[in-house]
C-alpha cells in the first residue's frame, strides 16, 4: 500500500478486489455500511464491532466560543457530537506497524 490516502472509492475497488462482488456490489454495501452507522449514532445508539471500535455520541455543554475571523463571541449550545474510540487490538496494531515502520522500538 502506497502512502497516499485512501478514499471510499479505493475502499471500493479494494473489497471489489478481494471479494469477487462488482463495484457497484461493492458500494451499495460500503455506502449502506456507513449509512447504517449515520443514521444509529442519529437515533441516540451506539455500535460495537469487536476487534474494532466503538462508534457512539458523545454531549458537549453549551458554551461561549469566539469566531476567529472576527473575534466576536458566539454562543454555542448543547450539541452531540460523533465519537470513534478504537479497540485495543486496533490501537496495537496500528502503534506497533508505524513504529516498525519508523524503526521505533
Amino acid at each position: 500500500m502506497n502512502s497516499k490516502n485512501i478514499t471510499k472509492a479505493d475502499i471500493v475497488e479494494i473489497i471489489a478486489n478481494n471479494t469477487g462482488l462488482t463495484k457497484v456490489e461493492t458500494k451499495a454495501v460500503v455506502e449502506g455500511f456507513i449509512d447504517t452507522i449515520i443514521d444509529t449514532i442519529a437515533d441516540g445508539k451506539r455500535i460495537e464491532l469487536r476487534g474494532f471500535g466503538v462508534f457512539k455520541h458523545k454531549p458537549r455543554k453549551p458554551r461561549m466560543a469566539r469566531n476567529p475571523k472576527t473575534g466576536e463571541e458566539v454562543k454555542l449550545d448543547k450539541r452531540y457530537v460523533p465519537v470513534f474510540k478504537v479497540s485495543p487490538e486496533f490501537f496495537g496494531k496500528v502503534n506497533d506497524s508505524i513504529k516498525s515502520e519508523k524503526g521505533e522500538k
